[in-house]
């Protein structure tokens, strides 16, 4: 793994200022999990990344990246991808549907599909035709986590060691995850996922030393949890604010544990 994009590293974890389409700093077979929650194109305000995409361009983006991690993956590697159901910002999509279609197209096979309830309503902001059947809008307040494979999904690498408690297996085998969302303004990140999607994910689907993949790194919150739960943890982040921001982040986890580079 070559070191010339390298922003910051410790002992458990690496980040790396790029572009997830262009790097070199993964070898092939590598990566135990990925969690990762792409840009969506719903226009958010990154600082780095345009997010209005024509539906189809976006796509093409979608297909670059997943191609880039599915080489990346070992032959039982796993992805858990938190995308959203549909969107309906400048137009009806079936997002979650057709990313699945795509990642499958890659060689990705699927396992199954976490429903994420936010209990969110509060973000609702079209009805389309009120309390009439002309054209309502039907717009459910989940996300998915789309949990796929490379080419076997019993495990046969790592350390076998599972950190799961019994409680939590039993809870989170049921495919309806309820817990809160983020807030934007305590994070500093335009679209964080709150530690406990990456805790759950790292504590299901790898064992104890796993090598774990955010390829969206953004404020860090995969970063924080494989650190947490004693896997190393590898991020792509295009933006050098947000890899600021991961960084603080993990030092701030982690009690200022680091050989950082101190890039600025």
């Amino acid at each position: 793994m070559s070191t010339n994009k390298l922003y910051f590293q410790n002992d458990l974890v690496s980040i790396f200022n790029e572009d997830v389409r262009k790097t070199t700093q993964i070898d092939a077979g590598a990566i135990d999990l990925i969690i990762t929650s792409p840009p969506y194109n719903v226009d958010i305000q990154y600082n780095s990344h345009k997010d209005d995409d024509s539906y189809s361009d976006y796509m093409e983006f979608s297909r670059a990246w997943l191609g880039r991690c599915f080489d990346w993956l070992r032959n039982d590697g796993r992805l858990c991808l938190n995308i959203p159901l549909d969107k309906n910002k400048g137009g009806q999509q079936s997002v979650g549907a057709d990313l699945t279609c795509i990642a499958k197209e890659i060689g990705y096979k699927y396992h199954s599909t976490i429903i994420w309830n936010e209990g969110n309503i509060s973000r609702r902001t079209a009805w389309g035709s009120w309390m009439s059947a002309s054209a309502p809008f039907v717009i459910a307040p989940v996300e998915l986590i789309v949990v796929l494979y490379k080419e076997i999904w019993k495990k046969s690498s790592g350390s076998k060691v599972s950190d799961v408690s019994r409680d939590e297996f039993m809870n989170w085998t049921n495919g309806l995850w309820t817990f809160n969302g983020e807030s934007k303004k305590k994070i500093g990140h335009p679209a964080p996922f709150p530690l406990e999607l990456p805790k759950r994910c790292i504590k299901m689907f790898s064992y104890v030393g796993d090598t774990v993949l955010d390829p969206f790194v953004g404020s860090g919150t995969t970063l924080v949890a494989a650190a947490m739960l004693g896997r190393k943890g590898i991020g792509i982040e295009v933006d050098k604010g947000y890899c600021r921001l991961a960084e603080k982040r993990l030092l701030d986890a982690m009690g200022g544990k680091t050989s950082d580079l101190g890039q600025e």
